[in-house]
Formats: structure tokens, C-alpha cells, sequence
């Protein structure tokens, strides 16, 4: 502790400086683990946002998780749902050298054998940010000489000359969208306005197809983050800015995490935010449509209708959709072709190349399609095999929503683990492929 003598209009005042202690390593990880909570960088992270997915190819191995390192928790930012805002309380905060950062980031990408994510907090500002994290890209690349998976975040209004630099050494990068309308920002994170992110987004985009036409290295995709629950928005309206985000800015996936608003924050008085916690559930849900929509060719419109925009707790919005369509079951699986097949719940892509693949060289029935491993529990009421149903009388009944509804959801709105070839919550993690 330094007592300093301060003089202002001739008052001598005694100011206690208590300067703050130098942070150990081990300190500092575990504070970026506490803040890796609101960052989700890969498929492995699916866990935290209730978004695991089953696999019907037994043996392949869910991803791991990608270790992530932050280069400073204390940002000139007050967004009110974030623990590195600078009107939060009071908290340890850390800060790292490019060169400690990269140190790090080496550590634990050996022992994780997966990569590493590399995010921060505004620390002073964008562009200065972004610098030290370039940096700490290329020591890691250049001087340590790491060679595998480098995900590296964009911050918002960062410099298209600093994402070039950063894209140089990153395989991948990101830059979080966090709301469904821009004028969610005024309310939740006053810092933050569509220029400064949705700039980075397109900058990336563009950059990317740059470097692929120049056969330069680069990083080959991006991802953004969209949170629920900030507003009153409708699982509609955010189903369908993410499939815009696809298919304008090419991003390899979205990610979905629950907004939550815990404690009070200090410069949103004014806005009188109520406390919040979007149910993990709707992640699950969310999770399962945007792959859906991405690889099985249904539409926002199709999983959430302008009538029903929000998807359920209680079904999968696959079977929800089938409910509503009933006048198109039971297919013949003999006879469907490959887009009528994946419709059908509890027929995924796997199985339903395994199907097509059955049928020639033998007819499919309901026996064969158990011992291909088909689960019968979900599909049974929307197929017929060789013209036969066993169904029973529920495909025409009012008891079939409550019969799949009681067979899909566990305490928590997460499916059941036995439908193992649709987009489904097992806690193995996601298993499609992981250069989505």
C-alpha cells in the first residue's frame, strides 16, 4: 500500500492507494472460464447452451470443447447483460500480453488436442483490442508455431485492416449479432449499434471470398452468437434473421445462447429492464430448427407458421410440422423418395440414405428397418412399410400430439435420446459435421 499527499486549493488530503494484486495464472484462467460462460465458440459448447445432438453413426466422436482464453475482462462497454461490463460490480479483472495470451492459447490447445478460442473485452478500445489479439495470433502461429484450430474473435467496429491481419492466422472468426433488432441495443447494450457489428460481419464475408479467389491463407468461415430472450421477439423473427445471416454474410453456423438479466445494472435505471432468464430449453429448440432449416431443406415458415411463431417445449419442431401436415403420412418408405424421407420423425439424413440404400436390394420392412437400427417409437405412425401400418388408429387421432409429446419430453423440454438421427439432445454433443 503508497500513501500519496494530494494538494487542490491549498488542502493537503491523504489518499490511500491500494494497488491490485498481480493476478497468478492459475487465477487468470479460472476467471476466463467464469467469463467463457457468454461466448460460445464451437459445437462443443453446445452443452452450456442445451444444444447437444444425437448421432445415428455409432463410434463417431462428439466434438470437444475448444478451450477459450481471453485477452482482458475489463471493457470500456456496459452492456447490461455482460459480467466484463464497466458499470458491473465490483470483480477481479486480468489482462494478458499478445505474448502471455499466445503462451496460454498453446498450453491449452496441447492439452485439449481440439484448438483454441481466442475472444477479449473492449479493453480501451475496438481497434486497440483487436491489435493485441492479431498479435497474439500471429506470435502463436509464427513464433510458438501452433498449426492447429485457431478461432479468433472480431470486435465490434474493428478496423477492416485489423480483421485482415487477424484473419491472417485464424482458421476461423467471429463477431456476435447478440439481438434480433437493432434497437434492442439502446436498451440492453448502449455501446453497441448495427454499423459496428454488422460492419465486421460483411467485412469478414468479404475478406474470406477475397482470399479464396487469391489462394492466400485466411480464415474460411465465420459464426456470430445471437441471444434469446433480449425482447419480446418471437422464435419466428429470429429463425428468420438467422437464415438471412446464412445466406448473406455465408456464416459456417449461428450460435443461440438465453439472454439473462440477473442483477440490476448501473447506467439502466432509466430503462427499467425486468429480470430474465430465457429458459434453456428454447436453445434446444431453436438448435433443432436452424439445422432444419440449414440441412433439410424446411423454411422459417415452416417450422414456426405466422399463426404458431413460437416452436414448443414439449415437441421437436420436426414432429410439430409432421402434425400439422398429417394429410402427407404415411409415406411408403419403399417408394419415398429422399426429401419425403427426412420429413418423417425419426428419419434423419443417415437413416435415410440407409433406406434409399436398403431398397435395392431388398423391400424395406418395419423388421428391417429395426435391425438397421431404426428407431420405430416416433416414425411408426407417419410410414408404412410394403403397404402395411401399424399405427394403429393414432395417425387420425386427437391422442397422437399428447402420445409423441409424452415420448419426446423429459423434465427439462429436452427430447428423448432415442430419436438418434434428427437434430436431438443427447449429452455426447453434436455430431454432424463439424466444418458446418
Amino acid at each position: 500500500m503508497f500513501v500519496f499527499k494530494i494538494c487542490s486549493e491549498r488542502v493537503f488530503t491523504k489518499v490511500q492507494i491500494i494497488l491490485p494484486k498481480k493476478l497468478e495464472t492459475e487465477e487468470k484462467l479460472a476467471l476466463m472460464q467464469a467469463d467463457a460462460e457468454f461466448e460460445v465458440g464451437s459445437d462443443g459448447d453446445a452443452e452450456l447452451t442445451a444444444a447437444a445432438f444425437a448421432s445415428a453413426i455409432k463410434g463417431r466422436p462428439a466434438p470437444a470443447k475448444v478451450p477459450k482464453l481471453f485477452l482482458a475482462s475489463s471493457c470500456i462497454f456496459n452492456c447490461a447483460y455482460c459480467s466484463c461490463r464497466c458499470g458491473g460490480e465490483e470483480r477481479l479483472h486480468y489482462c494478458n500480453s499478445p505474448a502471455e495470451l499466445a503462451r496460454l492459447a498453446a498450453a491449452a490447445a496441447s492439452e485439449n488436442g481440439h484448438g483454441v478460442f481466442l475472444s477479449s473485452a473492449i479493453y480501451r478500445n475496438a481497434d486497440y483490442t483487436q491489435e493485441l489479439l492479431a498479435e497474439a495470433s500471429r506470435i502463436l502461429r509464427e513464433d510458438i508455431g501452433y498449426k492447429g484450430y485457431l478461432h479468433t474473435k472480431i470486435m465490434p467496429g474493428a478496423d477492416p485492416a485489423l480483421i485482415a491481419k487477424t484473419g491472417r492466422y485464424a482458421s476461423r472468426l467471429s463477431v456476435n449479432i447478440e439481438v434480433v433488432h437493432s434497437t434492442v441495443f439502446s436498451r440492453i447494450a448502449k455501446q453497441k449499434n448495427k454499423q459496428n457489428i454488422l460492419g465486421p460481419l460483411r467485412q469478414i464475408s468479404l475478406q474470406i471470398r477475397q482470399a479464396r479467389e487469391e489462394k492466400r491463407p485466411f480464415a474460411v468461415g465465420q459464426t456470430t452468437q445471437l441471444m434469446a430472450g433480449s425482447s419480446d421477439e418471437t422464435d419466428r423473427t429470429i429463425l428468420t434473421l438467422s437464415d438471412a445471416l446464412y445466406r448473406t454474410y455465408r456464416l459456417k453456423r449461428v450460435y443461440y445462447t438465453p439472454f439473462q438479466y440477473r442483477h440490476a445494472a448501473k447506467g439502466y435505471e432509466a430503462e427499467n429492464l425486468p429480470m430474465r432468464q430465457t429458459p434453456r430449453w428454447r436453445m434446444t429448440r431453436l438448435y433443432q430448427a436452424d439445422r432444419l432449416i440449414q440441412l433439410y431443406g424446411f423454411t422459417p415458415d415452416d417450422v414456426t407458421p405466422e399463426n404458431d411463431p413460437y416452436l414448443h417445449q414439449e415437441l421437436d419442431p420436426k414432429t410439430t410440422w409432421a402434425l400439422r401436415h398429417l394429410d402427407l403420412y404415411p409415406v411408403e418408405v419403399n417408394q419415398a423418395d429422399f426429401e419425403t424421407l427426412i420429413r418423417v420423425p425419426g428419419i434423419g439424413i443417415t437413416y435415410a440414405n440407409r433406406i434409399l440404400e436398403a431398397r435395392r436390394h431388398a423391400t424395406v420392412t418395419h423388421e428391417l428397418l429395426k435391425k438397421m437400427r431404426i428407431s420405430l417409437k416416433r416414425c411408426t405412425y407417419f410410414i408404412t412399410c410394403n403397404g402395411k401400418y401399424r399405427g394403429g388408429s393414432m395417425l387420425d387421432s386427437s391422442d397422437l400430439w399428447r402420445l409423441l409429446t409424452d415420448g419426446a419430453a423429459q423434465s427439462d423440454g429436452s427430447p428423448a435420446s432415442d430419436r438418434q438421427d434428427e437434430p436431438a439432445i443427447q449429452k455426447t454433443g453434436i455430431s454432424w459435421d463439424k466444418s458446418l
